[in-house]
């Protein structure tokens, strides 16, 4: 638990059985979701499976989302609603995880939403099964008005891996469908979490991160194939819409993170380097699309030599070298890239970042078949 930060139950939640194993430990951080919090707390009451404790973490919010999180623990005795000066969500999950009873452990966004049977159906394969984790699918919502939103399914095999081997050697796929990257498409056993000290790191994108430390020693693994949680691209705010002047440094030490959990498994296979380039080529193209983003201050020409320095690492030239296009639009944006076009990769990027702003529901769309 981060102690540096004030922590409290709220009177709320001090009708739970703190001594009382439940099944599953629902952890949702909340921070300004007041519009989108009962939505993603109904969708977790209406579950056909009732086993199970939500623990909302109040992270400071300033829009009356403590107040909502207050009221709505007194509509289920199952919540639970911890209070916070605000550190950010990995510190508000890494709180929570302290207090849980659960024999699971599932994280939500509080601007999410999940289908009624899912908490059923994943404890009966992660129970039945001994998994320390299940990964299932999950459908990313891309709203583009208030009431029209582009759906991407990711989709994950029915697969109980037999070994840490079997595991490891398909951990790839894993990763290449976009199932590995965040927490809330998972269930993960808590005493593995705590036996191996695992806790979210307090950066930026602490998912990655949280989830390499999780798989590289595990050996229990499952997947399930089913749809159950609504990841919203909804906020103008949000994380995923803005720009971001550390993009890149981020990318680089995602890739080197990745090159290490697979260096300590000893696996160098033809297809994990061709995953990792095609993985880096395909981050490279977002990082200089974030550069090209409406709210980067760089002037034109600070931005097209920064354009240059990322596309000609040796790093960028060998993943672009090795990287095979997943599809024909792919290959085509490539092109100035691998060409070392500083100056076309730049009007290619802004004509990207002109679609992201203005179509979102083609952006999404674009996006989703890369």
């Amino acid at each position: 638990m981060n102690t540096a930060h004030e922590q409290n139950l709220s009177p709320e939640a001090q009708g739970a059985l703190p001594g009382e194993q439940v099944a599953i430990s629902i952890i949702i951080p909340v921070y300004n979701v007041v519009a989108w919090l009962p939505r993603a707390v109904d969708s977790l009451t209406a579950q056909t499976f009732s086993d199970f404790e939500i623990l909302l973490v109040d992270d400071g919010s300033t829009d009356g989302s403590a107040e909502l999180a207050d009221k709505l623990a007194l509509l289920d005795s199952r919540i639970r609603v911890i209070h916070q000066n605000n550190a950010g969500a990995a510190a508000a999950r890494n709180t929570a995880i302290e207090v849980a009873r659960g024999e699971f452990l599932y994280f939500m966004d509080g601007d999410d939403w999940c289908e009624p049977d899912m908490l059923a159906r994943m404890h009966a394969v992660a129970h039945e099964n001994e998994l320390d984790l299940l990964v299932t699918g999950f459908f990313i919502d891309t709203y583009y008005s208030a009431e029209k939103f582009y759906r991407e399914v990711r989709n994950a095999p029915d697969r109980i891996f037999t070994s840490q081997e079997e595991f490891r050697e398909h951990a790839h796929e894993l990763f290449d469908a976009q199932l590995l990257y965040a927490p809330w498409n998972k269930l993960y056993r808590r005493s593995y979490l705590n036996e191996k000290n695992i806790r979210f790191p307090e950066t930026f994108w602490d998912d990655l991160p949280f989830n390499l430390d999780v798989v590289r020693d595990i050996e229990r693994v499952g997947t399930l194939d089913g749809h159950f949680y609504h990841f919203l691209r909804a906020r103008a705010e949000s994380e995923n819409t803005r720009y971001r002047a550390d993009m890149y440094e981020k990318r680089e030490e995602e890739h080197r993170w990745l090159q290490e959990l697979y260096a300590a498994w000893g696996i160098d296979a033809p297809a994990i380097q061709e995953f990792l380039a095609r993985r880096y080529a395909e981050r490279l193209v977002g990082c200089v699309e974030n550069i090209t983003n409406k709210n980067c201050t760089l002037t034109a020409r600070e931005k097209r030599a920064e354009i240059a320095r990322m596309i000609s690492t040796p790093q960028a030239k060998d993943a672009l070298a090795k990287a095979v296009p997943g599809s024909f639009m792919m290959k085509v944006l490539y092109v100035p890239y691998r060409a070392q076009n500083a100056t076309l990769t730049l009007w290619e990027s802004r004509f990207i970042s002109f679609v992201k702003q203005h179509s979102t529901n083609l952006f999404a769309r674009l996006k989703a078949n890369r």
